[in-house]
Formats: C-alpha cells, sequence, structure tokens
C-alpha cells in the first residue's frame, strides 16, 4: 500500500507535528514522509476529504460483540469493521460471549477470529469463571495468550477476599484487574436512577450509594494490596471524588466514563424507551456536570463507548424485563464532540491505551501509521442509516450530532466511512 494523504490537520501533542496542516506519505503502513506540498512522480493514490483531521487511532477500552454464541447480535468481524469506520483503530473486548470468555483457548479463538482486520483486537479475560463471582479464572494463562486485564463485565464481585487475591495474584505479572462498581444488595429490583424521575414514573430506583460505596470498599482492598485496578463507567459526582482522592494518595487506580453518562442524563426515560437503560443507569445532570468536570481535571482517565448491542428480541420488551446496555461505537466521538473540546476528546479517545498496556504510535517520519481521519466542524442528526451494528439497540437515535469520522488507517490497511 502507497498512498498520500493530503492537507491534514494533526492533532498528537507528541508529534513534532501536532496542529500543523500537511501532507503525509504512507507506504507498506508506514508514515515516510511528513511535509508541505509533496510532490506525487508515480501517480500514487491520495486521500483528499474536506476539513481532514489526523490523530492516534481511537482505543474503546470496553465493546461487547457477541460471537461466541451471541452472533445474532453482533459477530466479531462485522464489529470490527463498525469499529473501523467510527474511528477506533483497537478495541477491548469485554468476555461477556457464550461461553465466557475464561480461559487460553477462548482468548486464542476471538484473535484468530480478529485475525486481517484493521481494528486491533485486545481480549479482556474474565475474572471468575464463567463470571459467576465464585472461583478466580486462569489469569496467567489468559495473559500470556494475550489478555489485557481481567474483569466480569456489568458485573460487580461480591466477594471482598476473591478480589483482594485477584489483586494481590496479579501484581506478580504486572495484570489489571477490573472491577465493576455496584453493590448488587443495594440496587436490589432497581432499573433507573433513584430520584425524581424514578419516583414519577414509577419505576425502581438505584441509589448512587450503590456505586459508591462498591468504589470505596475497592479503593481500600487496592490501598492494602497495592495492586493494579480499573474502575469502569463510573457514573456519579460522588464516585469522581473517591477517584480522585484515590490518585492523590498515589493509588494505582484508574476508571473511564461511558459517553452516554456524559451528554444524557435520566430525564431520558420520561417515555418508558428502553434504548435508554443501561448499566450503570443514566443519573442526574448534577452527576453528568461533575463526570465533564472529572474529564477536565483527568481524573476521568478515558472514555468508552460501552457498546452493547442486545437483539430486538431482549430490547423492545416492557421496561423493568428489558436488557441493559446501548451500541456507541458509531457515536461515540460526534456525541462528545457536542460536550467537550476536541482536543480532550481525542485525548479520552487515546489515553486508554496507556492504562491497558498498548502502545501509543506517534505521528512522526518513520512511525508505524495508527490514525484515525475525521472532520470536527459540521452538525447532523444520528439516524437508523448512521448505524452499521447488526443490532440497533442506540440511545443516540434522533440527537443533533457534531462532527464527522472519515474513517482509519492502520495494519496497513485504509478503511473509510
Amino acid at each position: 500500500m502507497k498512498l498520500i494523504i493530503r492537507e491534514a490537520k494533526i492533532i498528537d501533542s507528541t508529534s513534532p507535528f501536532h496542529n500543523k496542516t500537511v501532507d503525509i506519505l504512507i507506504v507498506d503502513g508506514l508514515i515516510k514522509k511528513i511535509g508541505a506540498s509533496l510532490p506525487n512522480t508515480e501517480n500514487t493514490e491520495e486521500v483528499i476529504l474536506k476539513n481532514l483531521h489526523l490523530s492516534q487511532g481511537w482505543f474503546d477500552s470496553s465493546v461487547s460483540l457477541g460471537e461466541p454464541g451471541f452472533e445474532e447480535r453482533e459477530t466479531i468481524l462485522n464489529g470490527l469493521e463498525v469499529a473501523a469506520k467510527s474511528g477506533f483503530t483497537a478495541i477491548a473486548l469485554q468476555p461477556n460471549s457464550f461461553p465466557i470468555i475464561d480461559n487460553q483457548s477462548q482468548i486464542n479463538f476471538v484473535q484468530n477470529k480478529a485475525n486481517g482486520s484493521a481494528t486491533e483486537l485486545f481480549p479482556i479475560g474474565a475474572l471468575t469463571k464463567a463470571s459467576e463471582g465464585n472461583d478466580m479464572a486462569e489469569l496467567f494463562d489468559m495473559k500470556k495468550a494475550g489478555a489485557i486485564g481481567f474483569g466480569d463485565y456489568s458485573k460487580s464481585q461480591s466477594n471482598a477476599n476473591l478480589l483482594k487475591i485477584a489483586l494481590q495474584y496479579v501484581h506478580d505479572f504486572d495484570g489489571l484487574v477490573i472491577a465493576f462498581p455496584q453493590d448488587e444488595k443495594i440496587k436490589g429490583n432497581g432499573v433507573v436512577n433513584e430520584g425524581v424521575v424514578s419516583t414519577r414514573l414509577g419505576l425502581k430506583g438505584i441509589p448512587n450509594l450503590a456505586e459508591e460505596l462498591q468504589i470505596s470498599r475497592n479503593l481500600f482492598l487496592l490501598e492494602y494490596t497495592g495492586g493494579k485496578l480499573h474502575i469502569p463507567t463510573v457514573s456519579t459526582s460522588r464516585s469522581v471524588q473517591l477517584i480522585k482522592e484515590a490518585k492523590a494518595k498515589g493509588l494505582n487506580v484508574s476508571c473511564s466514563v461511558a459517553v452516554h453518562h456524559l451528554v444524557m442524563t435520566d430525564d431520558k426515560l420520561e417515555g418508558f424507551d428502553t434504548r435508554f437503560k443501561v448499566s450503570p443507569p443514566l443519573r442526574t445532570e448534577m452527576d453528568r456536570k461533575a463526570l465533564l468536570d472529572g474529564i477536565m481535571d483527568n481524573t476521568i482517565d478515558m472514555i468508552t463507548s460501552d457498546h452493547n448491542p442486545i437483539d430486538i428480541e431482549h430490547k423492545k420488551m416492557e421496561f423493568d424485563m428489558a436488557k441493559n446496555g446501548t451500541i456507541g461505537l458509531e457515536s461515540a466521538y460526534t456525541a462528545l464532540m457536542t460536550v467537550l473540546p476536541l482536543e480532550k476528546v481525542i485525548e479520552k479517545l487515546t489515553s486508554g491505551k496507556t492504562v491497558f498496556g498498548i502502545e501509543n504510535l506517534a505521528i512522526r517520519e518513520g512511525g508505524i501509521a495508527n490514525i484515525t481521519l475525521f472532520n470536527p466542524q459540521g452538525k447532523n442528526i444520528f439516524t437508523k442509516s448512521s448505524i452499521r451494528s447488526k443490532s440497533k439497540n442506540s440511545a443516540f437515535l434522533g440527537m443533533e450530532i457534531k462532527g464527522q469520522v472519515y474513517g482509519i488507517l492502520n495494519q496497513g490497511k485504509l478503511i473509510l466511512a
């Protein structure tokens, strides 16, 4: 592959060409030359796009696909194509398939399925066998096979001693434990955020305390073990404060927030639309603003789409019975652009690689081309025609969005949306 990308503004604070508009020559997946008005003497293919911007390739730290077992929701190959056309050069795959990804052979299976895709797949192994919370899974074997972290997707660990042992165990091979923050006893039968909206709608509420109490407990365990902990999809203002205090103490803790928690509140539930049923639940405007503040002051390390495809049979049903989850890859960047400045969006879509031990590849001459192409300008409405996923359970339908993703250049392949 040989091509020239024309008049692209580079957004990469680690690159000597940051904020400069340049041409880039790519040869066999490597950046050979960066400069103004590069000559094209060999009739090389050119990429010319309106208001083109480039950054390091984006990484999504929480993506569910379905395969194996739930191919009707999404397959690995189509999911990776969706990710590529949504601007992501890498995703972390959650283990919530059937069977659960809790051993070396399952890690190998999903990696083999992803071979040849432009978007790289990094599997997360289940922390416990079958994600049932009883016995620790084969963590070291999965780490050797390529797992970048260990967690039971959307399931909290009620056994504090098991989590303590896991944090101690992975310390020896620099493993990362992922602990979903929700006290199941306090959550009870709750389905939405506990507050004015849940009371008015007559839906059982999940108090902020369910998340915050679990985070407090897990941070105490982390302080005791000295391990490495990632807290996914925080959703309350107090959660942000607790993590901020833990970082000030020097604890090795990171966290993420889902796009939908940054742009939506529980006011969306007024129509009992199950597209807005997610876990953790959509919270209040006060919480949303606190999450945005946590992004701006870097308490929150990364933003995830928390992409979770659910088939129509499990989503279009009465609210209490519907499964949690929304797809989010296709809308992640354009939704974020409505609430955050461009450079912060790019920072939080790339910084997660450092936490998960994935190399950040700066846009520089001689470097590997791992690049996302996008336009930060222009407004549009997110519609069903924007969805490439097999499942259509998007909470973002009908939302005004900003900007446009053109695609990615990675693994020696150019994928345009």
